[in-house]
């Protein structure tokens, strides 16, 4: 690439919406025109040697729980205009073959996760921080669904991670960012028609200044 990318930062606490703000946001734009870097694909692969019993106590909502050192490595490969390829992370399902994630540079790039304001060498090189935020009963009810349907954890350990890990962790190495972001989306709803059309109204100004 000729120039450098514009990056955008996303972060949010768990059950904010965060996921569903991305994949809207990244309907937007064509595959050549942005790439995601996710900080969940970075956790060292500790649970591989773990019980189901030992990862239900271990804390991963925490910055040490992360290679820090890959994905800054990583995000300035992607700066200097190469393919970076990483191994997709499972969430722990030992019954999961994790995938080969091929990720080109593009104009836009889009670093998403918990951490990224809170690692410096990260947030030193992002342009446009956007900050997703929920009341906290909105989130943990998400939280619980996701985690009982989809990764079928129990409510016990749901709760006991969201009091002991999620919530700690979110007002420490989160939430003190919030008032530096230039974008801050309240998402208690969800409502789909009101995500479109904020990711739209960023979008365009992307274009503009960008593309």
């Amino acid at each position: 690439m000729a120039k450098r990318p514009f990056i955008i930062g996303i972060a949010g606490g768990s059950g904010s919406g965060k996921t569903f703000f991305l994949n809207c946001f990244l309907q937007h734009f064509t595959p050549d025109e942005v790439c995601l870097v996710s900080q969940d694909d970075y956790y060292h692969p500790v649970a591989a040697r773990m019980t189901p019993e030992e990862i239900a106590l271990y804390n991963f909502d925490l910055p040490e729980t992360i290679d820090d050192k890959q994905l800054v490595a990583d995000i300035n490969h992607l700066i200097a205009g190469e393919t970076i390829f990483k191994k997709e992370y499972t969430f722990n399902n030992r019954n999961a073959v994790p995938k080969i994630l091929e990720i080109k540079p593009a104009p836009i790039l889009i670093i998403e996760g918990l951490f990224i304001f809170h690692f410096k060498d990260i947030a030193k090189n992002i342009d446009l921080r956007i900050f997703l935020e929920a009341d906290e009963e909105v989130a943990l009810r998400r939280r619980l669904k996701r985690d009982l349907i989809e990764r079928g954890y129990s409510e016990d350990d749901v709760m006991y991670r969201w009091i002991n890990h999620v919530m700690p962790a979110y007002k420490e190495f989160l939430l003190p960012y919030r008032d530096e972001c230039e974008q801050i989306v309240i998402n208690n709803t969800q409502v789909a028609d009101e995500i479109i059309a904020l990711t739209e109204m960023i979008s365009k100004d992307l274009r503009e200044r960008v593309l």
